[in-house]
């Protein structure tokens, strides 16, 4: 029971990390290392599955070993935040709540922009 709540969980985390992707208010590698963590002592198949994700895995490697992120994954969730943010600043009506978007939007500007830049992912997240 407790084993198919950790992978649950997981699994959960995982599409918290993917919906991350897209929405500028939701980050990305802290559902993966979640994730991560659950799998861990769950299940090695998609603990192992995470960290050789194309798409996920060098952001795992790369947090872990350096606490950084490259300029690529940066401007990406840069620009996620300006699109979607700004979409949803053009959609509201009310002044207040344009206040409150932007106001929600500075917090992930300011960490994305806050965290050590390096210019290359760790490209062994393949090896065991």
């Amino acid at each position: 029971m407790y084993r198919l709540l950790l992978i649950s969980l997981g699994l959960f985390f995982v599409g918290l990390a993917v919906l991350g992707i897209v929405l500028p208010v939701l980050p990305t590698t802290p559902f993966l290392l979640l994730a991560l963590a659950c799998f861990a002592k769950s299940s090695k198949k998609l603990h192992d599955w995470l960290l050789r994700n194309k798409t996920f895995g060098p952001l795992i490697k790369q947090w872990h070993e350096t606490r950084s992120m490259t300029r690529k994954t940066k401007v990406y969730a840069l620009i996620s935040v300006f699109v979607v943010g700004g979409t949803s600043f053009i959609s509201v009506d009310t002044f207040i709540m344009k206040l409150i978007l932007i106001a929600a939007l500075i917090l992930p500007v300011v960490i994305i922009l806050k965290i050590k830049t390096t210019e290359k992912v760790s490209r062994n997240y393949h090896k065991k």
